[in-house]
C-alpha cells in the first residue's frame, strides 16, 4: 500500500519529489556532505539471476575484477523493478528504475568506510532514457517518443537527492523537419551540455523510424539554464549514439568524439548509404572537425559499432556487431586510438557475445590507462574481462556465477 501511495502521489504532482520509504530514508544532514574518499576502491557489479523473468538486479561488491568467483545466490541487495541503470557521483551509487512509462524511482547508495554497499535515499522521478553527471548534479532527459512535444530536462542535486530544476524542450521544434527529436545521450563538454539526437517519426507504427537517415545532430545548451544556443549539424555519417546509447565522448586534451552506428532505419530496414563512423568536435567549437573522418566500419572489414567505452590516451573500448553490415545479432570486441584512427580486433576475448557490462556507466579502467574492464555475457556464462590497453590482449577476470552482468561501477572510499 505504502508503494502505491508513491505512485498515486508521483502521478499527482507529476515531478520528482523526495519519498519517505523507511527509516533509511531519513537519514542525518552528515549523509548529504561532500563526500572524501580514503583511498579504497569497491566495484560494484549488477547482475541479473539467470533463469528469471521480471526479475530485478542484485547489487553484488568485490575488491577486485582480476580473477576469483561472485555469485548472485544468497548475496548482494536486491533492486526492486526489472529495469534499472546506474551511476555513480559525489561519493554516491545510483539505481535508476525504468518505469516503462510508469513514474521510475532513483535509490541512493554509500559505501561505508568498511566497504559495506548502504541505502541512503529514496526519491520517485518521471521515467528518464538518458542521464549523465554535470558538476555536482545529475541530469535526467524524460523523452517521449509519441504525443507529447515536450522532453523534460531535470536537475539532480547529487548530494541531496533532490530535484532544483526542471525544463521543457520542445523535441518537435528541435527537429524542425516534421519528426521529432529523440536525444540518445548528454554530456558535459566544458560548461555546456551536448546532447546527441536522432530523428524519429514517432507514429504510425514505426516509432523509431526516419525519413532522415543520414544525418547527425548534437543539440547544444548552457548549463545550468538549459537553453538551446545551437544544433551541430553533419551528413558524413548517420545520427550519434542510439536508443539508451551514449554516442558521444570527451578525451583528456578536450576534443569531443561522435560515435554513430549508422543505424537509421524506416520499416525496420536499414536504410542510412552512410558508413559506421566517428567524428570529431574540436575543444571550444560547436562544429563538425571536417578534416577529420574515421570510417570504422571501413576498417573493421564491414561491421558497425554497437557502444563505446572510453579507456584513456584517445582509445577506446567498442563492441561491434559481429555480423558485417548488421546492426543485430551477436557482438564483438575492438581497441581504437581515435587519434591514429587505428582499429585491432580485441584478442582473448570471446568470438560471439550476447550483451557486456553498461557501456555508458564503465568507469573501471585503472588511473594510468594501462588496464580496462568490462562484463561479458556469452552462452556459457558470465565473465568479467581484464583488457590489457596496450598489447590489446583480454584476459578473464572475475566470474559471475548464477547471474547475467549488466553493469560495473567503481566507487572510490
Amino acid at each position: 500500500m505504502k508503494k502505491m501511495n508513491k505512485i498515486l502521489a508521483a502521478l499527482a504532482f507529476g515531478a520528482i519529489f523526495l519519498g519517505s520509504c523507511d527509516k533509511e530514508d531519513q537519514m542525518g544532514t552528515v549523509d548529504f556532505v561532500e563526500y572524501e574518499p580514503k583511498g579504497n576502491i569497491k566495484y560494484v557489479i549488477t547482475a541479473t539471476p539467470i533463469g528469471t523473468t521480471g526479475i530485478a538486479d542484485y547489487l553484488l561488491t568485490a575488491d577486485n575484477l582480476s580473477g576469483g568467483m561472485i555469485s548472485t545466490r544468497g548475496n548482494g541487495i536486491e533492486q526492486d523493478g526489472s529495469y534499472r541503470y546506474y551511476m555513480t557521483h559525489k561519493g554516491r551509487f545510483f539505481s535508476l528504475l525504468y518505469g516503462q512509462g510508469n513514474p521510475g524511482d532513483v535509490t541512493t547508495y554509500r559505501m561505508q568506510p568498511n566497504g559495506e554497499l548502504v541505502k541512503t535515499k529514496y526519491f520517485q522521478t518521471e521515467t528518464v532514457q538518458a542521464f549523465t553527471k554535470i558538476n555536482d548534479e545529475l541530469l535526467l532527459i524524460k523523452i517521449p517518443r509519441s504525443g507529447q512535444p515536450n522532453a523534460m530536462f531535470f536537475r539532480i542535486d547529487a548530494l541531496q537527492s533532490r530535484m532544483i530544476d526542471q525544463k521543457p524542450v520542445n523535441i518537435v521544434d528541435l527537429a524542425a523537419n516534421g519528426e521529432r527529436a529523440h536525444f540518445t545521450w548528454a554530456t558535459q563538454v566544458g560548461n555546456k551540455v551536448f546532447a546527441p539526437y536522432m530523428s524519429i517519426k514517432g507514429c504510425c507504427g514505426d516509432a523509431f523510424g526516419t525519413a532522415y537517415p543520414d544525418s547527425s545532430w548534437v543539440a547544444v545548451f548552457s548549463y545550468p539554464a538549459l537553453e538551446l544556443e545551437k544544433v551541430i549539424r553533419d551528413n558524413r555519417t548517420s545520427f550519434i549514439g542510439n536508443y539508451f546509447n551514449n554516442g558521444l565522448a570527451v578525451v583528456e586534451n578536450g576534443d569531443v568524439y561522435g560515435f554513430s552506428p549508422a543505424s537509421a532505419k524506416l520499416n525496420s530496414q536499414l536504410t542510412t548509404t552512410r558508413p559506421s563512423a566517428m567524428v570529431r568536435i574540436l575543444k571550444g567549437t560547436t562544429e563538425f572537425d571536417k578534416s577529420y573522418f574515421f570510417n570504422v566500419e571501413e576498417k573493421s572489414g564491414g561491421h558497425h559499432i554497437s557502444t563505446q567505452t572510453y579507456l584513456g590516451n584517445n582509445k577506446f573500448l567498442l563492441t561491434m556487431y559481429g555480423t558485417p553490415k548488421s546492426t543485430s545479432g551477436y557482438l564483438r570486441l575492438a581497441l581504437v586510438d581515435v587519434v591514429s584512427q587505428q582499429f585491432t580486433w580485441l584478442k582473448g576475448a570471446p568470438e560471439e557475445i550476447n550483451s557486456v557490462s553498461a557501456a555508458y556507466n564503465n568507469n573501471t579502467g585503472t588511473e594510468d590507462g594501462k588496464i580496462g574492464y568490462v562484463g561479458v555475457n556469452t552462452t556459457s556464462g558470465s565473465q568479467v574481462y581484464k583488457i590489457d590497453i596496450q598489447s590489446g590482449v583480454a584476459s578473464p577476470g572475475l566470474k559471475v556465477d548464477g547471474g547475467t552482468i549488466t553493469a560495473i561501477t567503481k566507487m572510490e572510499y
